[in-house]
């Protein structure tokens, strides 16, 4: 029986080639490709592959939130971080988010397909660099530390940030999300009366700072 994977990343060339090395493999099949976050969530609750492979750093929603979606819809779906960032909040964001696994895109080939096989088989793989990162206590505290300010904000009120930091009006946040503009509004003040913030700029350094979306998405 094949591994059946979606592949979430929104660069097309990156894409094109995580599809044509897997289809390689004879235990592999690539079900679908999402090119956002949103999009991930939704094949990922349609098809309900084995395994997802998700870049970090996407428009609308990133990587780590769409994880924590994804789980939540597919109890069970295995996910493998695949990145070009090794920084901590990356990192810990994804495993608290309940990813399985995590690599930077700079990895081999035979190194992705040994993690998806992994984590296929209900393992946790982490590449090397991300292992010493998540040593220690560290690892035995990832599930419950981290910034008191990104812990107590709400998914909801994470997405509105991203989408803002990003640029979105609150009408385009609205649309995007599914609520009315007066409802995007709220979130906003109350995020910006949580973290203390007056301006779209302080949030999307927020943003940035806290990996919920990157100056290079």
């Amino acid at each position: 029986m094949s591994i059946r994977i979606l592949l979430a990343d929104d660069h097309t060339i990156m894409q094109a080639g995580l599809r044509a090395l897997l289809e390689k493999e004879s235990d592999m099949e690539v079900v679908a490709e999402a090119k956002n976050g949103w999009e991930a969530v939704r094949m990922a609750t349609q098809l309900r592959p084995d395994v997802v492979i998700i870049d970090i750093s996407m428009p609308d929603l990133n990587g780590m939130d769409a994880t924590h979606e994804i789980i939540v819809e597919v109890p069970g779906i295995r996910v493998l971080g695949l990145s070009m960032h090794s920084d901590e909040q990356f990192v810990s964001g994804m495993l608290r988010a309940g990813a399985a696994g995590y690599l930077l895109k700079d990895c081999a080939a035979e190194e992705l397909v040994y993690a998806i096989r992994a984590v296929y088989n209900n393992q946790t793989y982490l590449s090397p660099p991300i292992a010493s990162i998540v040593t220690g206590q560290y690892v035995r505290d990832l599930c419950e530390r981290g910034d008191s300010e990104a812990v107590s904000l709400t998914h909801r009120e994470r997405e509105v940030i991203q989408m803002l930091a990003e640029g979105k009006t609150s009408k385009e946040v609205a649309l995007g999300l599914n609520l009315s503009v007066r409802t995007v509004e709220a979130h906003r003040r109350q995020i910006m009366n949580k973290l203390g913030v007056n301006s779209i700029a302080q949030l999307t350094k927020f943003a940035i700072r806290h990996g919920l979306t990157s100056v290079d998405y």
